[in-house]
């Protein structure tokens, strides 16, 4: 029975075999494993995590049976003759697919001073250059490569912060240790020391002159980095000069509510479900990014029919080669639940603070039943104009529950009285008295007596006694007629 084979295409969902990995036997055990793994995937209904692992599974099956025909092929290779080391003939990188890069040797990593001096040199630059570790660290690097293919300008331009994670890309001549002429790609940073100034410059390096094995390896990068995006729980998009989408993952395109095919090429007054207001705002914004030629970070708070949604938003312009914007790129999480989560705890905060403030005002005006009909209120700390007025309502109230015929306010805890606390004493005397309770202050100090005195406090009607104690033994002694217990 013929094999049937998956070739790779561009657009797929995650667990499409062709979308991860080329070209696939399926008749081979490893497929078989392949095919298991994601049956049982979908058998058991896995949640995210479990979709995942299952997926690093199926990677590690595949993985496994590249390795096994990359060692069939060499050892095919070898009876036929030697293999250069790390050669990789034309019909295993067709065989391989996209994903064929993961299996390459290692990319050729160099290390040099600003005088030139290499201090890194990896086996993928030994595979590329020629040159092994041993002879090339220490050297001068035109003197192994024939060519200085980053400028001091070019080290200048890229002196920056390294959490600015910024690298350029030169492409130069150079030579291999044999003496062949080659075109290599060099993409490099530069590595700052303590002081801030260039440590040494890093880079990756690439021979350009292998079309068809370059074009398998950014494919295989592209893939990678397509599903990294499309597993973004972020909106992610690119959008043309004009407005117009030229790509965006999958959560952009839910929350559209349309297919990712659908969307590209069309606009945001096209797509939008918000209100015209709502996508004018967004586009205002846009203009202003690509006028303002530099990243923007902001919140974004837009109406949809009746409901406000949140964002977090980050838009940057992209630019060409020559620093012009040719589209502008967007990342923009949705923060609403977010948001009702905060406004909900405000609210709740809000409620503890009213209940704790209320939980205060009570301790800070007890009224206390000394005796039938004998209340007794002991003032403590500052008294303002909210906090007199808890006093009288408290002490009112009170009189009316215990029908009580002597009240009596102590103020031996009272920090300072001044004009605003002797007139609310006063006030709340005069208020019980009219209930027919008789009002005893006490705990009237020294400098208390001089105070109301100088105020001119009018306590007529009013008991004073020195203490609480004095105070409770004078209500005891006389019960009084004022008010009726019943």
């Amino acid at each position: 029975m013929r094999n049937v084979a998956i070739r790779s295409i561009a657009v797929c969902r995650r667990t499409d075999l062709a979308y991860i990995f080329g070209d696939v036997d399926l008749a081979t055990p490893s497929a078989l494993r392949i095919q298991s793994i994601i049956q049982r995937m979908t058998d058991e209904g896995l949640g995210e995590i479990g979709r995942l692992r299952a997926e690093i599974a199926v990677l590690h099956a595949r993985v496994e049976e590249l390795e096994s025909a990359l060692a069939e092929r060499s050892s095919g290779g070898a009876a036929g003759g030697a293999a250069q080391p790390g050669a990789v003939s034309a019909d295993a990188h067709t065989a391989f697919g996209p994903l064929a890069w993961l299996l390459t040797p290692a990319r050729a990593q160099i290390h040099w001073r600003p005088d030139g001096t290499v201090t890194r040199w990896n086996d993928g630059a030994e595979r590329v250059f020629g040159w092994s570790e041993g002879e090339a660290v220490g050297r001068r690097l035109s003197e192994l490569v024939g060519a200085d293919p980053v400028s001091p300008d070019a080290v200048r331009a890229l002196l920056l912060d390294w959490a600015e994670n910024r690298f350029a890309s030169a492409t130069s001549e150079g030579r291999t240790k044999g003496g062949q002429a080659r075109l290599f790609r060099w993409t490099h940073a530069v590595l700052r020391d303590d002081s801030g100034g260039a440590r040494e410059i890093a880079a990756i390096v690439e021979d350009t002159g292998d079309p068809p094995w370059s074009e398998h390896v950014l494919l295989g990068r592209l893939q990678l980095l397509l599903q990294l995006v499309d597993h973004s729980r972020n909106s992610i998009f690119v959008k043309d000069t004009d407005g117009r989408y030229v790509f965006v993952n999958r959560a952009h395109a839910e929350a559209l509510q349309r297919h990712v095919l659908e969307v590209i090429g069309k606009n945001e007054i096209e797509l939008s479900p918000l209100a015209t207001e709502a996508i004018e705002q967004v586009v205002t914004k846009e203009h202003e990014v690509m006028a303002g030629g530099k990243a923007m970070q902001y919140e974004e708070v837009l109406r949809l029919g009746d409901t406000t949604i949140h964002f977090s938003t980050v838009k940057f312009p992209i630019l060409d080669g020559r620093g012009e914007p040719m589209g502008l790129g967007g990342v923009v999480t949705n923060t609403t639940l977010l948001r009702h989560a905060e406004a909900e705890r405000a609210a709740l905060q809000e409620k503890i603070i009213v209940a704790q403030q209320a939980a205060l005002r009570e301790l800070s005006t007890p009224l206390i039943p000394i005796a039938d009909r004998v209340v007794a209120m002991p003032l403590v700390g500052t008294i303002d104009s909210a906090r007199a007025a808890q006093i009288m309502e408290t002490l009112l109230s009170g009189i009316s529950s215990q029908s009580a015929h002597t009240a009596i306010l102590d103020v031996t805890g009272v920090r300072a009285v001044d004009e605003h606390v002797a007139d609310a004493l006063t006030r709340t005397a005069r208020a019980a008295q009219l209930l027919g309770t008789r009002v005893v202050l006490t705990g009237v100090r020294s400098e208390v007596a001089q105070t109301l005195v100088t105020l001119g406090v009018d306590l007529s009607g009013i008991t004073t006694l020195g203490t609480l104690q004095s105070g409770i033994a004078h209500a005891l002694r006389n019960p009084g007629n004022q008010r009726s217990a019943g």
